[in-house]
Order: C-alpha cells, then structure tokens, then sequence
C-alpha cells in the first residue's frame, strides 16, 4: 500500500476504534469488528473504501 493510502487506511482505522470505543462496546467486540478491516486491507493492498480500479 502507498503511503499516502496507508495514512488513510490509519487515519480511518483509529475513527473506527474511537467510535468503537465511544459507543461502549468491550475489548473482544472491538477487536471482533476491526479485525476483518485490517485483513482486507491487507490482503488487496489497498484501504478498503477505495473504489474498485477494475469498474
């Protein structure tokens, strides 16, 4: 992933943390909830709200 991306996919990762964490949700939920995040992106290379090069 760019860098400039990785700094996104960052930015928006802890917003999901924060907002996680905010509506009372416990450690494992949270953990439940951004896990699957952290593996798409991992797995395309890319943060996962970036529309789809192939459309």
């Amino acid at each position: 992933m760019e860098r400039s991306e990785q700094k996104r996919f960052d930015k928006l990762y802890q917003k999901h943390l924060t907002t996680l964490k905010l509506q009372g949700k416990s450690k494992s939920t949270i953990d439940l909830y951004s896990r699957p995040l952290r593996r798409v992106a991992a797995f395309f290379d890319r943060c996962p709200d970036t529309p789809n090069p192939m459309t």
